[in-house]
């Protein structure tokens, strides 16, 4: 099931999709159905935090000449960075190089604390696509990651939560203006999204809607203002946003 939040004449919606129609969930709208390009969707988790994985591809430390971590590597993007599917990403003026990082994000179904990894599905409601952009001089000035990863509009996120779908092997891509820049597999990932959330509930609670960012392949890239991004994720959907300068 594709679960979604959209707005309609300054109303906003949960429910599903199916195909090219919505439907809100029962109560809402007397159920009435809607047509997916006559409203805006938004983004599909609202969550209290992001709490984002950092090299956790195989190809991607081979990219970078690391060694593979020992243990997930975490850092966190505040909920005021996420934006929906169609929303501008807006380049701050304080970087010159703005970068794309496609990512499967795990959205949390329930509030889990000190969850095994055997009992981790039972914990997640479903996955979306997200784009970790990321500015990534500020990130090599400041040798630390909160501020690179936290600007405004630095988290899109959509465009819906698949429920029903295998994060073990799911092709993962990123388009740049049409152009693929990214792609490989979550069979690439060094810890899978059960072993992530057994990891960070041992740290912190996470609560439902909370997203958990997965890591980035090798690939990634700046982006300049009048950019088109796009994320794929084999089995769940596309992410686009466009990107803009600050200002305009």
């Amino acid at each position: 099931m594709k679960l979604v939040r959209f707005a309609s004449e300054n109303k906003v919606f949960r429910g599903r999709a199916e195909g090219s129609s919505l439907f809100p969930v029962e109560g809402e709208a007397f159920s009435k159905e809607f047509s997916l390009d006559q409203v805006r969707l938004l983004p599909p988790s609202l969550p209290t935090k992001i709490v984002a994985i950092g090299l956790n591809y195989r190809d991607h430390a081979e990219e970078l000449k690391l060694q593979l971590p020992e243990e997930p590597l975490l850092f966190m993007k505040p909920p005021s960075s996420v934006i929906g599917p169609g929303d501008a990403i807006v380049l701050p003026p304080q970087s010159t190089r703005v970068d794309f990082e496609a990512e499967l994000a795990i959205v949390v179904g329930k509030t889990a604390k000190q969850v095994s990894r055997k009992a981790a599905r039972d914990y997640i409601l479903g996955y979306t696509c997200l784009n970790d952009v990321t500015a990534r001089d500020l990130q090599t000035k400041d040798g630390q990651w909160t501020r690179a990863k936290s600007f405004d509009t630095f988290c899109p996120v959509g465009p819906w939560i698949e429920t029903d779908v295998d994060p073990s092997d799911l092709q993962i891509e990123l388009y740049l203006n049409g152009e693929r820049k990214q792609e490989s597999r979550t069979s690439n990932l060094i810890f899978d999204p059960f072993r992530l959330v057994e990891f960070i509930t041992s740290v912190m609670t996470l609560l439902p809607g909370d997203l958990i960012a997965t890591g980035t392949t090798s690939g990634i890239g700046p982006m300049k203002a009048g950019d088109s991004v796009e994320v794929r994720i084999e089995g769940i959907g596309s992410l686009k946003n466009v990107v803009v300068s600050a200002g305009s």
